[in-house]
């Protein structure tokens, strides 16, 4: 049977992490993220790493050329013989094309492009809402808040906006929120940012039949559910 080759799309906030997660276990494909990739490059000394290190550092974008070469490497390793879900590439039309051309040189293809659709509005109440635990275990005031309790709370010299604070009931462990989740400004640039860059790839990926919407509106195991289904509907 051919490998397993998946385009993972989507929003801040529609679940591809989780859902990575669960086709990593459930197929037995490495998820391949370019973002954890250049950043394993800041430990390697090889010149390749060393190269991304540099332009990273002058602040500049690493080259459509280089990034294809990064991926090359990662799906040349032996976890990776069966198939990948690929997150965070391509962002671009050159890698879209460069991918297939890669695939087809060793007899493969891509097996389909799923994008988890959210509704915008929802995308930022998950990221702006969203605290986690010392666990890992995640919470969002608007829609998963049981067990916790959470205020925002105004800043005594009203030069700051008000700050979410919350807690586990059961222990009162300070629950953590990232950084840019807090920042609403930040959230709305990462969601252009998707908008602009993603949508290009969804028309050229339409153009070939490739592109399998999957609501990520229902509950974590809905999606999963319905990612089983259009992969195992996508491989006939």
């Amino acid at each position: 049977m051919a490998g397993l080759y998946i385009i993972l799309m989507g929003v801040q906030g529609s679940g591809k992490g989780v859902q990575a997660d669960f086709m990593r276990d459930h197929y037995g494909i490495p998820h391949v993220s370019t973002g954890d990739l250049f950043r394993a490059m800041k430990m390697r000394t090889d010149p390749l790493a060393q190269q991304i290190q540099e332009i990273m550092e002058s602040g500049q974008l690493v080259s459509d050329e280089i990034t294809n070469q990064v991926v090359r490497e990662r799906l040349e390793q032996p976890d990776a013989k069966n198939g990948a879900i690929l997150d965070g590439y391509p962002r671009s039309l050159g890698q879209a094309q460069w991918l297939e051309n890669y695939l087809q040189s060793r007899g493969e293809r891509l097996t389909a492009v799923l994008l988890l659709d959210l509704d915008l509005y929802q995308a930022f109440r998950r990221a702006f809402g969203r605290v986690t635990c010392s666990s890992g275990e995640s919470y969002n005031i608007y829609s998963n808040s049981d067990g916790i309790e959470w205020a925002f709370v105004e800043d005594p010299n009203k030069q700051f906006p008000p700050r979410l604070e919350a807690t586990l009931k059961a222990t009162g462990e300070k629950l953590i929120r990232r950084a840019d989740d807090a920042s609403a400004h930040a959230i709305v640039q990462r969601i252009d940012t998707y908008l602009h860059t993603t949508q290009p790839l969804i028309d050229y990926f339409e153009g070939k039949g490739l592109v399998q919407r999957v609501d990520a509106s229902k509950p974590i195991e809905g999606v999963s559910c319905e990612i089983k289904r259009v992969i195992n509907q996508m491989r006939k």
